[in-house]
């Protein structure tokens, strides 16, 4: 195809408008440099030949950024390529070899804050596009582009935003934002992701810490939130709350058969950790399965009393823990936290104070959907050989998507699984950029081709 052979031959021209938007800093949690990238985000798809423009919900919520070519040839499907212009904030800069914000390539690779998450994907996405209206001056299938500035601080208003302007962003298929490559050069296709639900449970007994001879008169917070905690989930990591598996469905034949044939290598992973054995025991194939379709219930955090060097003798006047429950399909973020309050509440705990800070409902993509045979080909041609992953064990804003446009998500990209993304450092590869520019291309002509 002319169009592939264009790709080769213009690879300069890409890792250059890499380049340029690693150089313009769009750190969301900080609020720097959302606005400006925006722009540069839409005049560099202007350039390309796609029509955009800058839609907003209010002041104070970041822009999207949203492009749309429509094929020349009446084209009945259109592929929508989702992905975000903010990154990570790059502290700390003293661990940087080279100033993040300055793309600086070395050889076959590109460095910078969102070098590959998530501004390298989003090239080759746009360079996919480019290369069929300089080649051909069509696209295959309708193309629309739909970029957000607050994925790294969790997309808090894309499902407003979704709704918003759920007729103009109407499509049959969604690439997502990312996509890993593992260690021998296969992308993994992702069809889902887990769901999240983030709390922080907190006990206060006291108007103020006392010295710790007084725990024979003072109740210990830190004691009461253990034991709240423990009655959570078993030692094995299942979880104890009343119907909290209530709507789980099963694996269905050939999801199982995917995650059977997805290689998972268990003593480089042990090795990699430094860990000697899984939760529960768990091998083979139930360690597979674990990771791509069962709901977690992890202390991120326990804080109480005194944690600096040495020994002082205090007993806190309060305890908190900060709790992620990893969710999957079908189980509701609300529900499940009326279920926590009402589990706490049965077993004695109302002192337990809960806070919500984030739900997120699972999403997954049937494999049976013919989009995910069109990505699969497009994947193995340009990579010569991809991994197929019912669900990624991370967790992103995929369900909105599913759920009020009805299109089917597959996560597949150029990110190299050991590309320090969030670290200092973070790089890009400049040949998995050039396969995964070409995968969006064959992906484009496969779902132009099947109408």
């Amino acid at each position: 195809m002319n169009v592939l052979r264009h790709i080769d031959s213009h690879m300069d021209d890409l890792v250059s408008d890499l380049q340029t938007l690693i150089q313009q800093p769009s750190v969301s949690a900080k609020n720097e440099g959302i606005e400006e990238c925006s722009i540069l985000v839409q005049k560099l798809l202007k350039k390309t030949g796609v029509k955009s423009e800058i839609l907003r919900l209010r002041k104070g919520v970041a822009p999207i950024v949203y492009g749309e070519i429509r094929s020349k040839q009446n084209s009945s499907k259109t592929l929508m390529f989702y992905n975000h212009y903010d990154v990570q904030p790059a502290e700390p800069f003293e661990l940087w070899d080279d100033p993040p914000f300055s793309g600086t390539r070395k050889g076959n690779k590109v460095f910078g804050r969102g070098a590959a998450d998530d501004k390298g994907e989003l090239i080759t996405r746009i360079k996919a596009v480019e290369a069929y209206l300089k080649t051909t001056g069509d696209v295959p299938c309708n193309i629309k582009f739909v970029i957000e500035g607050e994925e790294e601080t969790g997309s808090m208003h894309i499902e407003e935003y979704l709704k918003k302007y759920k007729r103009k962003f109407s499509c049959d298929g969604v690439i997502w934002e990312f996509g890993y490559v593992d260690a021998q050069n296969r992308p993994i296709i992702g069809l889902g992701m887990k769901g999240l639900l983030f709390v922080e449970l907190s006990v206060r007994e006291s108007i103020r810490d006392a010295h710790s001879s007084l725990a024979v008169l003072i109740k210990n917070p830190a004691w009461r939130l253990i034991e709240a905690i423990k009655t959570l989930r078993d030692s094995d990591g299942t979880i104890l709350i009343k119907d909290w598996y209530k709507e789980v469905t099963s694996l269905s034949k050939k999801d199982l058969t995917i995650i059977q044939n997805e290689p998972f290598d268990e003593q480089v992973f042990k090795k990699e950790f430094g860990i000697k054995s899984f939760v529960g025991g768990k091998k083979g194939l139930d360690a597979k399965k674990a990771l791509a379709g069962e709901p977690t219930c992890n202390i991120a955090g326990f804080v109480s009393g005194y944690t600096g060097d040495g020994a002082k003798t205090v007993l806190p006047s309060e305890a908190l823990v900060k709790i992620d429950f990893r969710l999957v399909p079908k189980m509701d973020p609300k529900k499940q936290v009326s279920r926590l309050k009402n589990h706490l509440k049965t077993k004695g705990f109302s002192d337990v104070n809960i806070k919500v800070f984030h739900g997120e409902a699972a999403a997954r993509t049937d494999s049976y959907h013919p989009f995910v045979a069109q990505v699969k080909d497009a994947a193995d041609k340009s990579f010569g050989k991809s991994i197929l992953n019912v669900s990624n064990a991370g967790t992103g804003p995929m369900h909105p998507f599913v759920e009020i446009l009805k299109a089917p998500c597959i996560s597949i990209g150029s990110t190299y699984m050991f590309s320090r993304i969030h670290s200092p450092n973070e790089f890009a590869r400049v040949d998995l950029l050039k396969k995964t520019t070409k995968c969006m291309c064959l992906i484009m002509h496969n779902l132009g081709i099947n109408q």
